[in-house]
């Protein structure tokens, strides 16, 4: 199994090196508005909060000497393609964190109920044609996670996009790692904590990992509150559920770049070994 996913590996990346002229840069003929007036205006929200239930206070804690909300304030900061980048949160401790780096920071409700609901409330203060929802979790975040993000949206009929990573063999059972699959043009047809596809006859299968980072158009955004909460996302406790069951298509863009998104306190010290390692080695976050 570790053999065939290495494999898998391999030639993704492969596949996507070969790509990236086309598919990694964002230029302006892509990023044109239909009536080709000015480019679409692009901005980064990192919805933060104190009250994690699994890992209390995960966003502040220290990784590596930093808060976690550092590294992945400056990883989406060095994303070409966002024009602006902002936190949403309801804590004042965050807001002061924010304030003393000089990050712009915009205080939501705490009544919010996700992550989505708080990028949602930016969008009523703040315009922009697409929304970018950062994990406040995510201290492995890349830059390129984001651009790869932004790539659907070349297309016009796309509205929301997120990511997919090939699942490492550990994790196809896991069900805090989410699985996806996905039709022939990309647009998701079901996220699971269970594994999917099921393998009936043991061959060699293919699995990917959903990244969760996604990326709106302002009008599909703006649907969410009003979709109704869905049996599914309450079951498996996947928000994006909610979008699929009221008919909004997700399109989700590969990427060879995995992530760890911090619940528990292994991962905290997982991603600091890893973020330590990269640091010894002089090779940042790259």
């Amino acid at each position: 199994m570790q053999e065939d996913y290495a494999r898998q590996k391999l030639r993704f990346r492969r596949r996507t090196v070969a790509a990236q002229p086309d598919s990694i840069i964002l230029d302006s003929a892509q990023t044109e508005k239909p009536s080709g007036d000015k480019p679409l205006r692009i901005i980064g929200v990192i919805p933060a909060r104190l009250a994690s239930t699994r890992l209390p206070r995960k966003i502040l804690r220290p990784i590596a000497g930093r808060p976690m909300l550092a590294w992945v304030w400056e990883a989406a900061r060095a994303c070409p393609q966002l024009n602006d980048l902002l936190v949403a949160t309801d804590s004042e401790e965050i807001a002061d964190l924010c304030k003393q780096n000089s990050w712009t920071c915009q205080l939501t409700s705490p009544a919010l109920p996700s992550g989505t609901d708080r990028v949602h409330a930016v969008a009523q203060i703040v315009d922009a044609d697409i929304y970018v929802n950062i994990q406040g979790d995510e201290p492995l975040l890349k830059p390129e996670h984001i651009t790869a993000l932004l790539h659907p949206f070349a297309k016009p009929h796309v509205e929301v996009s997120t990511l997919k990573v090939l699942c490492t063999p550990e994790n196809i059972h896991n069900p805090n790692a989410v699985k996806v699959v996905t039709a022939a043009d990309g647009r998701a047809l079901y996220f699971s904590r269970s594994t999917i596809p099921y393998n009936r006859d043991g061959n060699p299968a293919q699995y990917w990992k959903h990244i969760g980072l996604y990326a709106y158009r302002k009008a599909a955004l703006q649907r969410f509150p009003t979709l109704a909460s869905s049996t599914l996302e309450h079951t498996e406790r996947l928000e994006q559920l909610r979008f699929l069951e009221n008919g909004v298509s997700l399109y989700v863009e590969p990427t060879p770049f995995d992530t760890i998104g911090v619940d528990t306190e292994e991962d905290l010290r997982l991603v600091e070994k890893i973020l330590m390692q990269q640091s010894l080695n002089g090779s940042g976050k790259s």
